[in-house]
């Protein structure tokens, strides 16, 4: 059985849903496939978090648990927080913060995964 490994790079506010449905769309296409898939967010796509009250927001945020519980991985920059004077106590449990998103993707292109920027 084949094996995917795949990081999606999302750094724009409104590529969420685009990044999250092609996501969504992998996962179904490859049937029952083995897959680790992590989603890797930095720059203003960091915003997504502060803005949950929005309805928008909201629904991309179940999106996301929903694949957390498939196996997805989420990672956001602290970098991005820190200059997006974002909080990490607003981030959803799922959520990891990392040192620095451009590293994060170098370290799994580095591992073997497929760099995907929706």
């Amino acid at each position: 059985m084949h094996l995917f490994k795949i990081v999606f790079h999302i750094d724009e506010m409104n590529k969420w849903e685009l990044a999250l449905g092609n996501v969504s769309n992998f996962i179904e296409d490859i049937g029952n496939a083995e897959y680790f898939i992590e989603i890797v967010a930095n720059a203003a796509a960091v915003k997504l978090f502060a803005t949950t009250n929005d309805s928008a927001t909201s629904e991309l945020v179940r999106e996301m648990e929903g694949l957390v519980k498939q196996g997805i991985k989420i990672a956001v920059c602290k970098n991005a927080l820190r200059a997006n004077a974002i909080p990490e106590t607003v981030l959803p449990d799922y959520v990891t913060v990392v040192p620095a998103g451009i590293t994060k993707l170098v370290m799994l292109q580095e591992q073997g995964y497929c760099y995907i920027k929706p």
